[in-house]
């Protein structure tokens, strides 16, 4: 199919889109969600390289946080996997939206990590056997047998078994930055980028990254071309409108790609504020959800919402980002008025939340953004949460 344009009558205002944003992403009170798939599955996927970010993200929009809900969906159900896909990222994704993005993306990028991690074994291995392609199958068959055996267990468990893994690699030798890495720990990720395994329950709190492997059947593979336009058309129907370079970015695909998933679903286009054009999917261009009640939200760092577009200036102003996001590109916790990213947040050693606006929101905006503060610290109770990506005011935030 392909794109029909439009007249440039068809417009989509910035409050427009923030209105879409308070219901589509389960913002606004009015639209939260009752399961954590209902959150994972609205917002194409759940940000999961900080293990915090699942947790927090999904009970900002239940209408009743829990973090249990999300232990069930992650290591009881294994309702939510978590999968090496959009730009090179960890996402957490319902069965149902898997094998979409496992043959979408997931598995081009497994490929790339096979290939990464043989280059880095020829060259870099400390073992006393060299490493080629025939070594690295036979240690992951042997891999899998043992947390067959096991059930699950963690890396340096599964060394125990497999005495490969307990082999090192010395990376940039003779480099300041020169530092040794554990074969177990590349070969574990590998295998889980492939989908043979699965990241099972913590040992610790839901915020520990010590974890076990366990072993899940592996998602089915789909045609690839299919698989790019139905994430193509789930990521337009929650993020809509946005641009080519907004999907590009988000999904880490080739411009051709790109290009190619939107013309396979037929979109519309339209015309944003600032004179972009913008794609929609057929029969959308004409929601409009008309003005919403105002609406605050306490979102943590790489939070799916504040990532999901390469073009913010609609919710978030370019002074502010110094202040919200890391040198690498990564957003902080953020505070939100009516879909306007307005400030940050942190939580203190003794449990406090503590929040600083960075634009004035007035009086209605700070009580709000107060009660979601109390809503946050009520559910969190005596965990504590500090992000994997630190960001100036988070920083400054949590030290008082």
């Amino acid at each position: 199919m392909t794109r029909s344009r439009l007249s440039a009558a068809a417009r989509i205002s910035d409050d427009r889109r923030r209105a879409r944003l308070a219901r589509r992403h389960l913002l606004h009170p009015a639209h939260r969600a009752g399961s954590t798939e209902e959150v994972a599955d609205a917002l194409v996927g759940l940000h999961a390289t900080d293990a915090a970010t699942v947790y927090l993200s999904a009970c900002a929009r239940l209408a009743e946080p829990s973090p249990g809900d999300v232990d069930r969906a992650l290591y009881e159900d294994v309702s939510l996997v978590k999968l090496l896909s959009m730009r090179r990222t960890l996402f957490a994704v319902t069965t149902d939206l898997a094998p979409y993005v496992s043959s979408s993306t997931a598995r081009a990028i497994a490929l790339r990590e096979r290939a990464t991690l043989l280059k880095h074994l020829r060259e870099n291995a400390e073992g006393h056997a060299p490493w080629d392609e025939q070594r690295l199958a036979r240690t992951e068959r042997e891999v899998l047998d043992a947390l067959a055996a096991r059930g699950e267990a963690t890396t340096a468990e599964i060394s125990k078994d497999v005495p490969a893994l307990r082999e090192t690699l010395l990376m940039s030798p003779g480099k300041a930055y020169e530092a040794r890495q554990s074969v177990g720990s590349r070969v574990l990720r590998l295998l889980a980028a492939d989908g043979h395994l699965r990241r099972a329950r913590p040992r610790g709190s839901w915020t520990s990254s010590l974890y076990p492997w366990a072993p899940v059947p592996q998602i089915p593979d789909m045609d690839v071309r299919e698989a790019k336009a139905e994430l193509a058309r789930r990521w337009l129907a929650a993020y809509g409108p946005a641009t080519e370079a907004d999907l590009k970015w988000w999904t880490g695909w080739t411009l051709g790609d790109t290009r190619r998933a939107l013309a396979d679903i037929g979109t519309c286009e339209a015309e944003l504020a600032g004179g972009e054009t913008a794609h929609v999917l057929a029969g959308d261009l004409d929601d409009d959800p008309g003005p919403t009640t105002p609406w605050a939200a306490l979102l943590p760092g790489l939070d799916p919402t504040a990532m999901g577009w390469r073009g913010r200036d609609w919710y978030l102003s370019p002074e502010h980002v110094p202040a919200l996001f890391d040198r690498a590109g990564n957003v902080g916790p953020t505070v939100w008025w009516n879909g306007r990213i307005v400030g940050g947040w942190a939580q203190r050693a003794d449990g406090e939340i503590a929040w600083r606006l960075l634009t004035d929101a007035g009086a209605e905006a700070e009580a709000a953004i107060a009660a979601e503060a109390a809503r946050l610290s009520a559910w969190l109770g005596s965990v504590r949460v500090t992000p994997r990506f630190r960001t100036p005011l988070e920083r400054e935030l949590a030290a008082g």
